[in-house]
């Protein structure tokens, strides 16, 4: 009997030990898990809540616990009615940062980098092509503008950064003209704000161009999307596995991500105010 009962005895450690074997890395992976933080905020979501209260939009901004901000072109001008360095000091005295924001390319661009210094922002990101024309020529043409335009940033510590829609995602002799824009830019002068929701619309994998392209993307716009439909929607309501993404920051080099949202169930704050909280529940 008592061969027995040491024999059961043996059986369930062994079994506890293989339970415990199969669940520490679970546990272990479990408790290394992030929290999403410094949720940043790109203020087109926002656009004509800016126009009409601007310092009122940035207080409810804040309320609801965004910290980054990027700036968007404007009927006020890329500031919102405020001269650069008001902005900054408002963002700060809120406990936000204005880290970014989206601006054209033209003569003006000196005025632009200096703006975006006084305003005490670390990226300048052009938000469309200045050159039309869907072909790989023109992206090169394009490329090499961008080379020169972010190497005068560059002499004012600002990083220039290019956003990209769907449009980027065509080929021209089989060519994607994205990748003639990642290939034919210096990554020293030019790093890439990936829009994550336009790259899935066009059913590219961000995580291919991580791989193929790693450290490129130090901003991003999280942005989920109806993949039927081509617009946005509230996190957790489309084609974005957004966890799956976080997951491979790293490997993007990102360093800020800015949520964007251009269409709305209810209101802006309320979409943000929804998409704040499922980040916050998310773990990654």
């Amino acid at each position: 009997m008592q061969s027995m009962n040491s024999r059961r005895n043996f059986l369930k450690a062994s079994g506890a030990l293989a339970a415990g074997t199969i669940l520490l890395p679970n546990l272990a992976k479990a408790a290394n898990r992030r929290s999403v933080k410094n949720v940043g905020l790109q203020l087109y979501t926002v656009r004509k809540e800016m126009l009409e209260d601007n310092i009122g939009t940035l207080k409810k901004i804040a309320s609801l616990g965004y910290k980054e901000i990027e700036s968007a072109g404007s009927e006020k001008g890329s500031y919102y009615g405020f001269e650069p360095a008001e902005m900054k000091k408002i963002c700060t005295d809120l406990g936000m940062t204005l880290r970014s924001g989206h601006v054209h390319y033209d003569d003006q661009w000196q005025k632009t980098i200096d703006d975006a210094a006084d305003s005490g922002q670390e990226y300048l990101i052009i938000s469309v092509l200045p050159a039309n024309g869907q072909t790989v020529d023109n992206y090169k043409r394009v490329a090499e503008i961008f080379n020169k335009a972010g190497e005068a940033s560059k002499k004012s510590n600002i990083i220039l950064g290019y956003h990209n829609h769907d449009s980027e995602f065509e080929k021209d002799n089989g060519k994607v003209l994205y990748d003639v824009l990642l290939e034919n830019t210096n990554p020293y002068f030019v790093k890439m704000e990936m829009d994550i929701g336009w790259v899935i619309v066009t059913g590219n994998d961000p995580l291919a161009y991580f791989a193929k392209y790693p450290g490129r993307f130090p901003l991003w716009h999280l942005k989920d999307m109806d993949l039927k439909e081509k617009h946005s929607v509230e996190f957790g309501k489309g084609g974005l596995d957004i966890k799956k993404m976080l997951e491979n920051s790293n490997k993007a080099g990102m360093k800020y991500f800015f949520v964007e949202q251009e269409e709305y169930t209810g209101t802006a704050f309320e979409c943000l105010e929804y998409n704040m909280k499922y980040l916050n529940n998310l773990k990654y």
